[in-house]
């Protein structure tokens, strides 16, 4: 009797064992190719962001050192050591404005990967959920 459950049984639970396999494998893959591809965007965006940060960076060095010169070549007979203290004030408030904002836009921005958690997600609501 235990050969003849074993027979019928088997096959058709080999089945669904491998079916119930294939698919998760299926899902691993998908979510893995997923995972690549949002890792490499934000490798690519981030290094983006690098750049155009230190080229705004230098050239806004170069803009404010213009300005203090421009100021201070403009009062250099009357108040240059007030017009250069101003300047530096200004660019000391400046760059901390900058800062701010880069704080705030950093807290603000969305979480790395987060379609693949997403998904992830999405399949353990799945999977705990009795059908």
């Amino acid at each position: 009797m235990g050969g003849l459950l074993k027979g019928s049984a088997g096959p058709g639970y080999l089945d669904a064992l491998r079916g119930a396999g294939a698919t998760l494998l299926e899902i691993g893959s998908v979510r893995a190719a997923l995972f690549g591809v949002e890792l490499r965007e934000e490798i690519e965006r981030r290094k983006r962001s690098l750049l155009l940060a230190a080229c705004a960076t230098v050239f806004l060095h170069f803009a404010a050192l213009l300005a203090i010169f421009l100021v201070a070549a403009i009062f250099w007979d009357t108040y240059r050591v007030a017009a250069i203290g101003v300047m530096a004030a200004a660019c000391l408030a400046a760059s901390g404005a900058f800062l701010l904002v880069l704080r705030v836009e950093s807290s603000a921005k969305r979480p790395a990967f987060a379609a693949s958690l997403a998904e992830l997600e999405h399949d353990l609501r799945d999977l705990r959920v009795p059908r």
